[in-house]
């Protein structure tokens, strides 16, 4: 069943990290500003975009060498209501992410990611 899978897919911290970042960015983000923004390594994080792939919670998207991500959109009352109460999910819970993506969001130029993987970004150790 295709619910259980949604289920289980966030019971992962770092799935609800990304679904609760893409939330707050509210455009898409590159695989780069993901990682950036939650501090993790590049295949760590694309792992766990294929499992929220595979669930219909995320979409995905080329642009040049960029993948850009957004939340699916859908018609399904299940799953927006469960974006709906990652949502409601106070900031303070992910306060570190989100202030690591306002700094890397801040690198844009045009509204688009130009700068690819950063090593040191948004005050990592």
């Amino acid at each position: 069943m295709q619910y259980e899978k949604i289920l289980k897919s966030l019971s992962d911290r770092t799935r609800l990290r990304i679904l609760y970042v893409l939330l707050k960015a509210k455009r898409e983000l590159c695989i780069c500003e993901i990682m950036d923004a939650l501090a993790l390594e590049h295949y760590n994080v694309s792992r766990h975009m294929k499992e929220l792939k595979v669930t219909g919670l995320v979409k995905e998207q080329r642009a040049g060498k960029f993948i850009l991500y957004t939340l699916a959109e859908t018609k399904d009352k299940f799953i927006n209501d469960i974006i709906g109460t990652i949502a409601v999910i106070p900031e303070t819970e992910f306060k570190e992410d989100i202030g690591r993506l306002k700094k890397r969001l801040s690198l844009r130029e045009a509204g688009r990611c130009v700068v690819g993987i950063l090593k040191k970004c948004c005050n990592q150790k």
